[in-house]
């Protein structure tokens, strides 16, 4: 069997693993920092283990922009040595190791004055460029009122005297935490979701094993390691305090909220960023739909599951609907999402001025914490955090190679996007549909496209979800590790904020699709039905809700399916 297969039976042998082994370095957290540690230990020769309390990238990292960039913005706080390191790595990605994955964007900054404003801003954008070091991406200029109009036709023509065009790169963030995952596991790693840390066994006062709980069969499990790694994001400090705490990384969490409208709504061949009063403002596209956020606001509730309120909402269809000729109502909206930010405390109550870098630590009980930093980043955050364990076992693993190292879907992607158009038409199907594939698996997408030749009846686009194919959520339980609709719907897909019923119509049909791969009788169906609905209807409400307390109540009314009925 292929190692990268994710599925229930590669669970299962990483659970026996994980009781049987002892592993060089055992990390708690699947988020893309996480699987990102996870990949960088492996290729060294050292032996991983990994657990994740739900789903790959279900925190933070399945909830950002969905953006790859140096971030523009930190220009103005001085950030350059984090702009640099950010620019450096959106290269890597773009050209090397998932070009498959992360995709070119233009983005289109409207100027309200005609001098100063263009010069400020005009310095900057140069400056961003200059950082960028090898020339990967165009480099940014300055247009006339008239272009800037023909570039976003959208945008109210008496806002603006002209604009800058630079370029950044789009990822679904998601889709690229788990093919770290799935790297690491070809790279012999043991991996498992829906297994959550509840403790540490301690030997003359160091982490010597994780004690873990599975939360499909409630199994107890203690996973013995030679170093621990604390990759959990804004769960940071309750994981450390499992250990005694003492040394470990402070993080506070900023929630920030997007919202998805159609593409249609918006006239627009660019994306867009527009200044706000406390930060920046993000229109992107996204295939079908733009992408419109984010929020920056402090976060002390329910870390699970942030709830997006009507406030935040209202927020950014203010601040958007002030640049635009036709504005955006509560209709236009088809979907959204929330998501947490894992800040390091600093000097300022404002989560917006706090620093994107990232932090690792090691607390007195030999656990390494690694918060902090940005997505962009996170092959950076994972380096270091496995440097620092290397340090701890007393070296002797080769040096970081994951900036040399292409993930699964790299190799061979430009072949197989060239093959679009002839395999497309040995198949029945529509080339567009072949190019996302492309786009969505890089040259794994040969691997759909077999399984369509054998099964014609998978080449179908999904019912209530038509941008998908029906191969696409049975791929997603055979080889990605999808055990819950959530999983597939939100993560593997989009659908949950892609479809205007939030994939409620698409959720009977995932699930008779996927059920004898996961082993779903009937009961189980039903079960994954009630929790997906409930969490829909969870959702809605809490973005009905004025204020982050009365939205989280809303969205506390929806139980975890991972943390009732069996387990």
């Amino acid at each position: 069997m292929d190692a990268s297969q994710l599925n229930p039976e590669q669970r299962q042998r990483a659970l026996r693993r994980m009781v049987e082994q002892e592993f060089d370095v055992a990390i708690v957290g699947g988020g893309v920092t996480g699987c990102g540690a996870a990949l960088d230990a492996s290729s060294r020769g050292l032996s991983v283990a990994l657990i994740e309390q739900r789903d790959y990238s279900s925190g933070t990292s399945s909830r950002s922009s969905k953006l790859i960039h140096g971030g523009l913005r930190y220009l103005e706080q001085l950030h350059f040595g984090l702009v640099r390191e950010a620019r450096h790595e959106q290269a890597l990605l773009l050209t090397r190791l998932c070009p498959h994955l992360v995709q070119p964007i233009p983005f289109l900054f409207p100027l309200r004055h005609r001098i100063w404003e263009r010069l400020y801003v005009g310095a900057g954008v140069a400056l961003y460029d200059a950082l960028a070091g090898r020339r990967v991406l165009p480099r940014h200029r300055h247009l006339s009122r008239a272009a800037t109009l023909r570039a976003f036709p959208a945008l109210r023509g008496d806002a603006l005297v002209g604009g800058i065009q630079y370029f950044d790169a789009r990822v679904d963030d998601a889709r690229h935490t788990l093919t770290l995952a799935r790297t690491a596991a070809a790279h012999d790693a043991a991996l498992a979701t829906s297994v959550r840390a509840v403790g540490f066994e301690m030997a003359r006062g160091r982490v010597r094993a994780v004690r873990a709980r599975c939360l499909e069969s409630g199994a107890e499990l203690e996973i013995r390691a030679r170093q621990v790694i604390n990759a959990s994001g804004v769960w940071s400090e309750r994981v450390g305090a499992l250990a005694g705490g003492g040394g470990e990384l402070r993080v506070r969490a900023s929630k920030g909220i997007h919202l998805l409208v159609s593409r249609q709504r918006i006239e627009a061949h660019s994306g867009l960023i527009l200044r706000t009063e406390k930060s920046v403002l993000f229109v992107i596209p996204w295939y079908e739909h733009w992408i419109i956020g984010t929020t920056d606001t402090s976060w002390d509730l329910d870390l699970d599951h942030p709830a997006a309120s009507r406030a935040d909402i209202d927020y950014l269809l203010a601040h958007v609907n002030a640049w635009l000729a036709k504005p955006l109502g509560h209709a236009d909206i088809v979907g959204v999402y929330a998501g947490l930010r894992p800040l390091l405390y600093g000097e300022s109550d404002s989560t917006s001025t706090l620093s994107r870098e990232h932090a690792v630590s090691i607390a007195d009980s030999g656990l390494i914490s690694v918060a902090g930093g940005k997505y962009t980043t996170y092959r950076v955050m994972a380096r270091d955090a496995v440097d620092a364990a290397v340090q701890s076992l007393g070296g002797g693993a080769r040096a970081c190679r994951t900036h040399l190292l292409p993930l699964l879907g790299a190799e061979g992607y430009p072949e197989c996007r060239a093959r679009c158009a002839q395999r497309a038409r040995e198949l029945g199907l529509r080339e567009a549909s072949v190019e996302r594939l492309v786009d969505r698996y890089g040259s794994l997408a040969n691997g759909l496209l077999e399984q369509i030749a054998q099964r014609r009846d998978l080449g179908a686009p999904l019912e209530g979800a038509p941008g998908y194919l029906r191969a696409e959520l049975l791929y997603a339980a055979t080889h990605e590790g999808a055990l819950h609709l959530d999983d597939l719907l939100t993560r593997r897909t989009r659908i949950s904020i892609e479809t205007e019923d939030r994939g409620l119509k698409a959720a009977e049909t995932v699930c008779e699709l996927v059920a004898p791969t996961l082993g779903w009788d009937a009961r189980a169906r039903e079960r994954e039905l009630f929790h997906y609905r409930a969490r829909v209807a969870a959702e809605r409400e809490s973005q009905q809700q004025l204020d982050d307390r009365t939205a989280d109540a809303a969205r506390l009314g929806a139980p975890d399916v991972r943390t009732s009925g069996r387990a």
